[in-house]
């Protein structure tokens, strides 16, 4: 096949020798199976800002360090060298992540390098060599919902312990091998001590991904985990082998009016994603 012009300098530099096929186009990026050396890997290819139809990015961005002083400065001016680098943070957000959840013991694609725009990972295969399915994809029993439930539950809460919250979280966003759940697309991950959505966007996150089990095991539906384990790490009380029960005693004080107009405006931008996910797939 033609090899897009972004993964090109790659292949001159030794880190690609060829691309074999697209393997999906998503709304942030377009990913491809390449071949380095001997191994298949795949090529995260991240769309530039204006073609991304990625929502509410400056919510997910926020609390995002930069540790660079001038380039701090020039993000919160939005100059052109500002918008540069809040691309190319936007870029290397997913790389950092991955390497932080991997240390965390939660299961992502191991990263070989983020590379102007480009992100060299694994690929994820079952035991023939297939590229995974995404969970969306996989059929399965009760038993198997609830034990593949536990474990995205698991990773959630080891993501929050390491200080992260995916963001975007569904069944659009777990590929399953045979070893179980693997988590992928983190470019949107957010800071959850320093960014002022974190809370919700965790809720979201259990939501989205119980809601998915819960169509295979009902009884998921009437748990609590994101409420549990959110109360536990604003406490100090969530570690990576916390017991999580699935209960919590839900408080009767005044609603937020903010936080449901957040969850409004989320819930129709998730539609809005969904919609698009289904018409890629």
């Amino acid at each position: 096949m033609k090899t897009p012009k972004r993964i090109q300098p790659l292949i001159e530099d030794g880190l690609i020798d060829e691309v074999l096929r697209p393997l999906m186009s998503g709304k942030e990026a377009a990913v491809y199976v390449v071949r380095c050396g001997d191994e298949i890997r795949c090529a995260k290819v991240y769309k530039e800002a204006e073609k991304r139809s990625f929502k509410q990015a400056t919510q997910y961005q926020e609390g995002r360090k930069v540790r660079n002083s001038r380039r701090a400065r020039a993000m919160e001016k939005g100059s052109r060298f500002g918008r540069e680098q809040q691309e190319q943070a936007w870029q290397t957000a997913e790389v950092d992540a991955l390497y932080c959840l991997a240390k965390a013991g939660v299961r992502v694609p191991k990263p070989y390098g983020c590379f102007d725009g480009v992100l060299l990972m694994e690929l994820i295969t079952d035991s023939e060599g297939h590229v995974a399915p995404r969970l969306n994809d996989v059929a399965m029993t009760a038993e198997e919902a609830r034990a593949g439930h536990a474990t995205v539950i698991e990773y959630v809460a080891r993501m929050l312990c390491a200080g992260l919250v995916h963001g975007d979280l569904s069944e659009f966003n777990v590929l399953v091998d045979d070893c179980g759940p693997v988590i992928i697309d983190l470019p949107q991950v957010v800071n959850a001590a320093a960014n002022n959505h974190a809370q919700r966007m965790l809720l979201r996150d259990v939501d989205a991904i119980t809601g998915y089990y819960g169509q295979f095991a009902p009884e998921l539906l009437d748990s609590h985990y994101g409420r549990e384990m959110w109360a536990l790490y604003e406490n100090g009380k969530l570690y990576p082998d916390t017991k999580l029960t699935g209960h919590f005693q839900m408080t009767t004080a005044s609603a937020d009016v903010d936080a449901v107009l957040f969850e409004i405006e989320a819930a129709w931008v998730e539609e809005q994603n969904r919609q698009q996910r289904l018409r890629e797939a």
